[in-house]
């Protein structure tokens, strides 16, 4: 790591706008002071990306790292049904990344973060004989008693996905393979959209079972039956696929949305009472919402029904870069 001068480079890395007065000390100082919220309940995630375990250079700039690591948090806050307000961010850096490059990173979170009206409040910046290591830590609110969590689905509730699925792992695929790219998949890939909004509209929609699309329909669709003790039914007709993908073929395509991930869509249950209310709301919005299965009496397994067979689905993940096929976590 070559930073000449850490003065110099926290001016570079700090916001030039103050987006939120609830910042009292933000970036610069010995620790950030946040005011904290009158009858709202604070949310607060992190998550760690390691060079050639979840990124690569080969695939992704360093602006797009600095994009996606934080579109990761703020994917989880919308999980949740909150709003994103600020992050933090440490970063383990190699010798052999410049000053300029670790500026970019910072560049891509910071153009996610205005979209969210977030603020930079800290961080740290360390050396390392290793991989670059980039963790983010973002805070949120969200009114008291409206969180989503993944324990609250029920028997009868209809299954529902935000988007469409599996871009992600295609647009991997592109950059990792494909001498022809795709603009769209591969876009899906390194400058995800996290779906912060539609996770704000459904915390009104009263009980709502809510994950985030960050390993695989298959994982975060098992996650919510396990936690809330129900099986859940999914049919691979009703999965929504981009036209993009299907140019894959449509197995393929049900194999990356199932256990590509990344995508940062959301995957919830609702009852289906609330079905017609959830889709007036959202098409208020224009985000898609498609229905892709149910929940019935169960123990926390998930099944996939695809033509005349069904299956049951395990928790798998993607591994990017080994060649081959999916490794079970």
């Amino acid at each position: 790591m070559s930073i000449h001068d850490e003065f110099e480079f926290i001016k570079q890395i700090t916001p030039k706008h103050q987006l939120n007065s609830d910042v009292i000390v933000g970036i610069g100082d010995d620790a950030a002071i946040i005011r904290p919220y009158t009858g709202k309940d604070v949310i607060a995630c992190t998550d760690t990306m390691v060079e050639e375990v979840h990124f690569s250079r080969i695939t992704m700039s360093p602006f797009h790292i600095g994009y996606k690591a934080l579109a990761a948090n703020i994917s989880d806050v919308a999980a949740m049904g909150g709003t994103p307000k600020f992050y933090l961010v440490s970063l383990v850096v190699p010798t052999s990344w410049s000053e300029e490059e670790l500026v970019e990173i910072y560049k891509g979170m910071e153009e996610l973060a205005q979209q969210y009206q977030m603020v930079l409040i800290g961080g740290d910046t360390v050396s390392t004989s290793g991989p670059l290591v980039v963790n983010v830590m973002v805070m949120g609110s969200i009114l008291q008693d409206k969180s989503l969590k993944r324990s609250d689905a029920l028997p009868g509730d209809l299954v529902f996905l935000t988007g469409t699925v599996g871009d992600s792992a295609a647009g991997l695929h592109i950059l990792l393979n494909e001498k022809d790219s795709n603009e769209y998949l591969v876009k899906r890939h390194q400058l995800p959209t996290p779906q912060g909004q539609a996770g704000i509209l459904l915390s009104n929609l009263g009980r709502v079972a809510l994950n985030d699309i960050s390993d695989g329909v298959a994982s975060e669709a098992i996650e919510i039956a396990e936690a809330s003790q129900v099986d859940i039914e999914l049919d691979a007709s009703l999965i929504p696929l981009s036209a993009e993908i299907l140019t894959f073929g449509h197995e393929q395509a049900i194999n990356w949305a199932l256990y590509g991930g990344e995508d940062y869509e959301l995957i919830g249950t609702i009852s289906s009472e609330k079905w017609s209310e959830l889709e007036r709301v959202f098409a208020q919005d224009d985000i898609k919402i498609t229905k892709i299965g149910k929940v019935i009496r169960g123990s926390g397994n998930v099944s996939l029904k695809s033509g005349d067979s069904v299956k049951q689905l395990k928790k798998q993940g993607y591994n990017h870069f080994k060649h081959g096929d999916h490794n079970e976590n």
